[in-house]
């Protein structure tokens, strides 16, 4: 199979704010496309069952930076301690896709967090093309229906990150599957890590306060949980999206900027916040974090769907 790429822009990450500086309107009162364009079950493949995930941290990350990552995969399949929770939100996604895909014939799918391996020294540079990215995706070692994760710290560039995406996720000639997403805590926190930045652009508001205490990371967490959702809701390009293949609108990026209710452009929407440290977030995770999770659309009622 030809090698297909689905691409995050920073437009489909980031706040309304980026997109329509100056709109005022919620999210609910936007237009809403006819329903030849809204986005559909292409009858295509989707990921189910088991799916192991394998990491190849790229750069270097600390401990404290990879348990971030690592309690988010575990925490999609873990019993919660609290909710709204980080399961609830994979639940989301099976209830609302994998279930009603036709080639999903698993009861439950599950996203198992599996090999981790490291590259400290950057052996392809610290420039990367997305051609590297795949090289790098095939290190990762990924089981078959699994998704070889790649992620690069603060000091990697990445071809297009920041001027046009944050992560991405695509497949390869061998039909397997991988995501890219990128630290952006040194290159573009008001791109991709918003809202524990202010953006770039569009209404300015102060900066929320991270619940893992790491911006960078924060935001790595926000955009790979959009990039997972889009790898098993449409991991060849032709299951659940909407537009152009070359510009793909998927389970999360059709509801840029929308973390809570009541969301609206320079706003994330209704959050819970720490009592204690002050940080905003939307569901709990295991080991005690908490993080925040992007909203996932809804196929039946043309809506987004938030935690909270």
């Amino acid at each position: 199979m030809a090698s297909r790429v689905l691409l995050i822009t920073v437009a489909m990450v980031l706040s309304l704010a980026q997109l329509g500086a100056g709109s005022s309107r919620r999210l609910m009162e936007l237009y809403i496309p006819p329903a030849s364009d809204q986005l559909t079950y292409h009858h295509g493949t989707v990921l189910s069952g088991d799916i192991p995930v394998s990491i190849l941290w790229y750069g270097k990350f600390t401990p404290a930076q990879k348990s971030i990552v690592s309690d988010f995969i575990l925490s999609l399949t873990a019993a919660p301690a609290a909710t709204p929770s980080v399961g609830q939100w994979w639940g989301t996604i099976d209830q609302l896709y994998l279930s009603t895909a036709a080639a999903s014939s698993a009861a439950t799918t599950r996203v198992i967090l599996d090999a981790q391996a490291s590259d400290e020294g950057c052996s392809l540079g610290r420039s990367l093309t997305l051609a590297q990215i795949e090289q790098l995706a095939a290190r990762a070692g990924a089981k078959k229906g699994g998704i070889a994760l790649v992620l690069t710290d603060e000091d990697v560039a990445v071809e297009g990150f920041c001027s046009s995406r944050c992560g991405k996720h695509g497949s390869a000639a061998d039909e397997s599957t991988y995501v890219w997403v990128g630290n952006s805590g040194k290159q573009c926190p008001g791109q991709c890590a918003w809202p524990f930045a202010q953006p770039m652009y569009g209404p300015q508001s102060p900066a929320l306060v991270a619940p893992n205490g790491d911006a960078g990371m924060d935001g790595l967490v926000m955009v790979l949980a959009s990039m997972v959702a889009g790898a098993v809701t449409n991991p060849y390009g032709d299951a659940f999206y909407q537009g152009a293949k070359d510009a793909l609108l998927e389970a999360c990026t059709a509801c840029p900027g929308v973390y809570g209710s009541n969301a609206y452009p320079g706003s994330p929407g209704n959050l819970l916040v720490d009592q204690t440290t002050g940080a905003s977030y939307n569901a709990n995770g295991a080991n005690g974090r908490k993080y925040l999770l992007p909203a996932l659309y809804n196929p039946a009622t043309s809506t987004c769907k938030t935690l909270v």
